[in-house]
């Protein structure tokens, strides 16, 4: 197999705009995707010429895209050849029909356009468009090959499991395809390990048309796969061959690892009890959108090693490769999904699609060793719970599991669905996304709602797959509180969480939201436009956020001491709280070279009280380690005779407190008595947007939501029943409401 890269010298054009040259990877919303501005969702035209020589054409060609979104449709020399409705999963053509020697016309054109028939329907990111992975012509043998079109990267599928004692079996499935004349042969394994092949299996074969082929065997004592304390790997070989030699051959890395989770225990792996201490990662970064480069994936592993994590939920779809590979490689346990996400589409296509979605994602990264789960749904029931969403996730699960028994199905539910709900009985693992102390209650509603649902399911393993609050460094308060969306709060959320988490024994583990801030067009909070501000690390990876110290000195090895408040620089107070993050045994603490104060075995984060004189300030802290190693930070501080109101965030009118924009409404005589519905007349049980498609609906939704139908998130909402809307907390939508506005709309027949 030969392959060449086809990113570069593209010409591309949006719809009704000139040509410009770019490479790919490449979105056409790397800029209005992450900015606020509004998001242009249409199509994109790729085109570029590619050159085939005679004796190219004597191969077997194939074209890889590594993914467009959302739809695309490939064509070459003007004839179509492709349409492609899995954004975020690699497809290949084969091409050898289709082109001709000397120069041919490969066009690429992506839409973005919101359609009823992919997923995602709606979600908290950017749904960005563009051929934003790699292009690449494969040449193979032609006549003897592994299947290139079978949906999967590799064309063969590894999987390994434990048997009795230290005896473990290697399973290798795949197909042989023969576009020349039938013959006999065989397919070989080899077994490697890092000094050379511990283990081969023949299997003679009579290769016709197509051939499947499955080959067993087993292995004794192999060196485990430990995860981020001992990634080791061996590689699996298989190679067709004839009497002429090897025809084709693929090395696949693969571990021996064994997870088993239990529901009052937690997660071991090979036997060790681990707790999933994890990050979630979209494929998003500062400026180039989802078209992310190897160097940038790269830089978000070191982020990820450095914090401490031993896992990350790729969040809500399949990601490039070569990041899973390099979980692989370091050890760190995957998370993976697919993007059935926040609610259903009306489309039979959709059903379809999402089930190609899963069954890509298992084809092509099912070969690595560092997924442990297969998402196959996330908050789903975000617009209400209802038996044909049961139904849905019910069947997706069960799918997922057809496909691949060897791991475990996962699903992560929005607070709102019940501890009793059926869903919590339909996948191994459960998740729930949790923001107590920001879109509703207090942070020690966490606490409680975890053994809630541990006393209410016993039986079942659970998770946290989110938290988080979103968090502007150029935010600080003295007294830090929900939606300030200053970094103070963020430090007390993530140590109230990080406590929760540790203290109980039957919790699996945790992923926060989310590694790194990323683009979500339909957003304005927190200071920002078009950005989930909810990450450790800004979305240009340019500033660590103080609680990601805070995580790193919980879960980090590696011996540091860092100062918070760092960017809260002018300070009015005589009287400070230095807050110090680290994981060290002793703490000492200067101001202006004098020691301000002392703390032995403190905790990963510890405060303390200091005086600040007028002017600057030099804050330096000393830690030690058990040789009595020093590491050092500082800072300067400005104490100022006035609060700096820069450092606070202001409310924005527009769409601003929506709680509060209720409170104009007088609901005393609303009564709280339902009255029957008929289904002829529009109610909260319809969706805002079939609402609003009438006049007189659309004018009693302006009466009630007014201003909040301008704010960029409304457009998400007007999928949702008002019914839905009202079990959201974050609305604090009335429940005497409601019943007013159905009196209203039960006046307006459809």
């Amino acid at each position: 197999m030969k392959e060449i890269l086809l990113n570069d010298n593209w010409l591309f054009h949006k719809e009704n705009e000139v040509e410009s040259c770019v490479t790919l990877p490449h979105t056409y919303n790397a800029v209005d995707g992450q900015s606020g501005i509004s998001m242009w969702r249409g199509k994109g035209f790729y085109k570029k010429e590619v050159l085939f020589s005679e004796e190219d054409l004597k191969e077997k060609i194939f074209l890889e895209i590594g993914a467009s979104a959302m739809k695309s449709t490939v064509y070459m020399n003007g004839k179509t050849i492709c349409h492609n409705t899995c954004p975020y999963a690699m497809y290949r053509i084969a091409l050898n029909e289709h082109i001709i020697v000397g120069k041919n016309l490969l066009e690429i054109v992506t839409d973005n356009t919101a359609t009823d028939e992919v997923y995602p329907q709606m979600a908290d990111f950017s749904f960005y468009g563009g051929v934003y992975r790699d292009v690449k012509l494969v040449f193979v043998p032609q006549q003897l090959h592994f299947d290139y079109l079978d949906g999967s990267r590799d064309g063969v599928q590894v999987r390994t499991q434990k048997l009795d004692g230290q005896k473990w079996e290697v399973t290798v499935t795949g197909c042989v395809i023969n576009e020349g004349k039938d013959c006999e042969g065989e397919v070989k394994v080899s077994v490697l390990d890092r000094q050379g092949v511990v283990l081969e299996k023949t299997l003679s074969m009579y290769f016709s048309e197509k051939q499947a082929f499955t080959i067993r065997t087993e292995i004794d004592h192999p060196h485990l796969w430990m995860g981020v304390e001992d990634p080791y790997l061996y590689q699996v070989q298989v190679e067709i061959c004839t009497k002429d030699g090897v025809e084709e051959t693929r090395s696949i890395a693969t571990g021996f690892r064994e997870i088993k989770i239990d529901p009052e225990k937690g997660m071991f792996l090979n036997g060790k009890h681990i707790k999933i201490r994890g990050v979630a990662r979209h494929q998003d970064f500062g400026g180039v959108g989802n078209a992310v480069s190897k160097e940038q994936m790269e830089e978000d592993l070191s982020l990820v090693k450095e914090v401490g994590a031993n896992s990350v939920r790729l969040s809500h779809y399949q990601h490039d490769d070569y990041f899973y590979r390099r979980c692989d490689e370091e050890g760190i346990l995957v998370w993976a999904e697919v993007p059935f996400i926040s609610i259903l589409s009306e489309s039979e296509k959709a059903d379809e699609n999402i089930r190609q979605q899963m069954e890509r994602l298992i084809k092509q990264r099912g070969n690595h060793i560092s997924i442990y789960c297969w998402g196959v749904q996330n908050e789903i029931t975000i617009a209400g719970e209802t038996a044909e969403i049961h139904e849905k996730v019910k069947a997706m699960a069960a799918y997922t599991k057809q496909l691949d028994p060897s791991r475990y199905t996962a699903e992560a539910n929005i607070y709102s669905v019940t501890n009793e709900s059926p869903l919590n009985r339909m996948a191994d693992l459960v998740g729930y996304n949790l923001y107590y102390g920001w879109y509703y209650d207090k942070m020690t509603g966490l606490q409680q709602r975890l053994d809630e649902f541990h006393m209410a399911c016993p039986d079942v393993p659970l998770l946290v797959t989110e938290y988080g609050v979103d968090t502007n460094p150029d935010y600080h308060s003295y007294e830090p509180k929900t939606k300030d969306y200053s970094e103070e709060y963020q430090l007390l959320f993530s140590e109230n969480a990080l406590k929760a988490f540790e203290e109980r024994d039957y919790f699996v583990g945790s992923y926060v939201w989310n590694l790194c801030d990323f683009g979500s067009a339909n957003r304005d909070e927190g200071g920002k436009q078009g950005q989930n501000q909810k990450g450790l690390v800004t979305i240009d990876r340019k500033i660590k956020k103080d609680a990601y110290y805070l995580y790193k000195a919980n879960w980090s090895k590696e011996s540091f001491v860092k100062l918070a408040g760092s960017r809260f620089v002018n300070r009015h107070q005589e009287e400070n709280t230095i807050t110090v993050l680290s994981n060290l045994k002793k703490l000492e603490v200067y101001v202006n070279g004098k020691l301000a104060g002392v703390k032995e075995q403190p905790e990963p984060m510890t405060n303390f009280t200091v005086v600040l004189p007028m002017g600057e300030n030099k804050i330096t802290v000393k830690g030690f380690d058990q040789a009595e190693t020093v590491y050092e930070d500082e800072m300067v501080l400005h104490r100022v005779t006035e609060p700096d109101k820069s450092y606070e965030y202001v409310q924005k009118d527009q769409g601003g407190n929506v709680i509060n924009w209720f409170e104009k409404f007088d609901l005393e005589d609303a009564g709280t008595e339902e009255i029957a519905l008929d289904p002829e007349c529009y109610s909260s049980m319809d969706k805002l947007g079939e609402i609003m498609k009438h006049p007189k609906g659309e004018a009693i939704i302006l009466k009630y939501f007014g201003e909040m139908v301008d704010h960029p998130k409304f457009a998400m909402m007007k999928v949702m029943t008002l019914d839905a809307m009202s079990k959201l907390k974050n609305l604090g939508i009335p429940k005497e409401l409601i019943l007013v506005i159905n009196r209203e709309l039960q006046q307006i027949k459809k």
